[in-house]
């Protein structure tokens, strides 16, 4: 299976150096899966006890509020997608996340991941690198939703979301940025 995980490998390396052992430990514990578009990967009725990083494919995270599923988030090909409240603290939480292509993963257990943590210490290091990344972006996103202006939004959603944009379907855009579908195609349109 190590050829098969070579896109994973690469990519911890961009952040950590993998030494034999822990590449072993990967190997043994990574299972790759596959999902259909429209199949969860996770479903906010259970506690989420994987982490998927996307091989191929595009999948969101969302959550139901009044009937309508509002996108919280995006994840592409080289990144990981879990829900991270749900992941870290073994409980429930709102968040399901659905496969909007068909997509393969890479997928870790919750007590792999913390095996990992436990016994090498560059994974630590990756977390916090990897984490740090992740909370820049989700404060630019905090800040764009409460101080700019519908056009902003889109702008900056634009600018985060530059290579996968034009896979998305409109009406979750919308949701995301907390827009109607209207003023979305209004703000399309002015272009």
């Amino acid at each position: 299976m190590s050829s098969t995980l070579n896109p994973l490998f690469q990519h911890f390396e961009t952040y950590i150096p993998l030494s034999t052992p822990l590449r072993q430990e990967l190997e043994s514990r990574i299972r790759i899966r596959s999902f259909k578009k429209g199949q969860l990967l996770h479903d906010a009725k259970y506690v989420c006890s994987e982490s998927h990083f996307i091989q191929k494919g595009l999948v969101r995270v969302f959550f139901e509020k009044d009937g309508k599923e509002i996108s919280e988030y995006f994840s592409a090909e080289g990144e990981w997608v879990n829900s991270p409240r749900s992941f870290m603290q073994q409980q429930q939480d709102i968040y399901s996340i659905d496969a909007l292509e068909d997509t393969d993963t890479y997928c870790l257990q919750v007590r792999d991941l913390i095996y990992l943590f436990d016994h090498f210490p560059e994974m630590d290091r990756y977390s916090r690198l990897t984490m740090g990344i992740l909370f820049g972006h989700f404060m630019e996103r905090i800040t764009s939703m409460r101080f700019t202006t519908a056009k902003e939004k889109y702008e900056h959603f634009r600018s985060v979301y530059h290579d996968i944009c034009h896979r998305l379907p409109l009406g979750m855009i919308a949701s995301y940025l907390g827009i109607t579908q209207e003023t979305l195609s209004r703000i399309r349109a002015e272009k």
